[in-house]
């Protein structure tokens, strides 16, 4: 699970010098030194002999301040190892492959014991609707059966895919360690910490100058250690492009205001907790990320970077988003929010009508707005991973007519919405580790067309119960009011007979008597 020092032999050095990466001390050895020094490692440490000799190749290794500074840059490698330690170690290439033959026996037996239930002779001393009953129950015990069994292997390749993802997180890693100690050979010759700090600042009061006086639009001062971001460079107008990623910074002055021209903006890998309002001046502003910092929300003014096509607040510690940031950032084509605390989106997301890529996974949403379904221009939707949150979408869902690739993995939801079907451009779909019964798992297995089919049919088959109850009710209603009529007239002839008997009976003696009484 640890970086290998042949392949990643930077990494493995800094990892190493992690108290909680590191060898254990035995108790006896606690007794010369009171505590872990992060900044000047003992050279007791077990891996003394691979360390030694990446040390004789990269000697500024062991400053302190550039121990520091890779340290902060891996800080995603620590998380993600911390979180397979828990997991667990992973399985071996024939685990996996034997867990994948088995997932397709598995299956497979399913679709003969469905097959073999709906076949069953229904006895003539049991009604149909008892039998189907039976049918039904028995047909679910297998699928609960089979879905425990499908679980455990599923988790089993699902581990295999994460330590996957961990070998490309080493990698990219170890490139931005790379990145830094260069920077750090090329302006840092000191072993002194403040004199290489002191060359850091002249090379950038270098840069400053010369994009002051030439007018330059790209500058790119990532990697350099900086604690501080100078304030001249809002002096420079003339800066389109500009990059302070990878460095220590703490905080952005109020002066980025007077970048009138910025278009591109890259504050990622810092320590930034939060961003100046001023920020909402850069009107030109298309490209913003602030990844990797340890923001706990966004300034509301952000919502008037109203030319913002993409944003990048993944891997921070966000819990929401400013409130009115879709009915603002109306541009905006791409939101990265992945890797957050976020509880749930403001209600003016569904106004991004440009949207057309949103990340939210590895959050913390309970749900989506209800209104959802505006955003057609959506073309890649990813909410896994929000785990135990996540229960159920809104109905609107299936008016994300443009969405093409769709990830609900590792959440709750037991049933996609009626309206799944009307996503005819679905192409990609991921609903793994889900407690699903609408659509059942063995049509989830089949692959997103099957799901949409299904979906569809459901939808079809709804919509004519409905036509049958409601053509029911009129029929219903058809026949209450013939008898309401029939009963009326019934009520009218009697009640004229009524009278006319009682005329006839009750008077005392009309014409007719009289003629009747006359005699021969």
């Amino acid at each position: 699970m640890d970086p290998n020092p042949g392949t990643f032999p930077i990494l493995s050095y800094v990892m190493s010098r992690l108290p909680s990466f590191g060898a254990r001390t035995p108790p006896s050895a606690t007794t010369s030194h009171s505590h872990f020094d992060i900044e000047q490692p003992r050279s007791s440490d077990p891996s003394s002999s691979s360390s030694s000799s990446i040390i004789g190749r990269m000697p500024q290794l062991e400053d302190p301040e550039l121990l520091a500074s890779m340290t902060r840059a891996i800080s995603d490698v620590s998380q993600a190892r911390s979180v397979l330690k828990v997991i667990g170690a992973r399985p071996t290439h024939e685990e996996v492959d034997d867990a994948k033959a088995k997932l397709s026996d598995l299956e497979a037996h399913l679709s003969r014991q469905l097959e073999e239930i709906v076949s069953l002779p229904r006895p003539p001393e049991i009604d149909n609707l008892q039998w189907r009953a039976h049918l039904t129950l028995k047909e679910k015990q297998c699928r609960d059966t089979t879905e425990k069994e499908r679980r455990i292997l599923k988790s089993l390749i699902q581990l295999d895919d994460m330590h996957d993802a961990y070998e490309k997180l080493l990698k990219d890693a170890e490139k931005r360690l790379v990145k830094i100690y260069e920077n750090k050979g090329e302006n840092d010759n000191d072993s002194d910490g403040d004199h290489g700090g002191d060359e850091v600042n002249e090379q950038v009061e270098g840069i400053m100058q010369e994009a002051y006086g030439k007018g330059l639009e790209r500058v790119d001062i990532s990697g350099k250690i900086l604690r501080h971001f100078p304030e001249a460079f809002g002096r420079i107008p003339s800066l389109v492009v500009l990059d302070v990623s990878t460095n220590q910074l703490t905080v952005i002055p109020d002066s980025i205001s007077g970048l009138q021209n910025l278009e591109e903006f890259n504050i990622s890998a810092n320590l930034l907790e939060s961003l100046p309002d001023s920020i909402g001046l850069l009107q030109k502003l298309k490209f913003l990320n602030v990844s990797g910092n340890k923001l706990n929300a966004l300034p509301d003014s952000i919502c008037q970077c109203k030319s913002l096509v993409e944003l990048d607040a993944s891997f921070n510690n966000l819990s929401y988003l400013p409130t009115n940031i879709g009915f603002e950032l109306v541009h905006l084509q791409k939101l990265l929010i992945q890797l957050n605390k976020i509880r749930s989106l403001p209600s003016s997301v569904c106004e991004m009508k440009s949207l057309r890529y949103l990340d939210a996974h590895f959050n913390e949403l309970h749900g989506l707005p209800a209104a959802i379904g505006k955003l057609t221009s959506l073309e890649v939707l990813n909410l896994g991973s929000n785990f135990s949150d996540l229960k159920q979408l809104p109905d609107t869902f299936g008016d994300l007519i443009n969405l093409r690739e769709l990830d609900l993995s590792n959440n709750q939801i037991t049933a996609l919405p009626d309206s799944f079907g009307r996503l005819h451009n679905l192409t990609k779909l991921n609903l793994e580790q889900n407690p699903l019964e609408v659509p059942p798992v063995e049509i989830v297995n089949q692959g997103v067309q099957p799901v949409k089919t299904f979906m569809v049919q459901r939808w079809v088959n709804m919509l004519a119960e409905e036509e049958r109850k409601s053509t029911q009710e009129m029929q219903e209603q058809g026949q209450n009011g013939w008898l309401t009529r029939s009963t009326s007239w019934l009520k009218n002839v009697s009640g004229n007979v009524t009278d006319y008997i009682g005329t006839t009976v009750m008077s005392p003696k009309s014409p007719k008597d009289a003629y009747l009484n006359q005699q021969l």
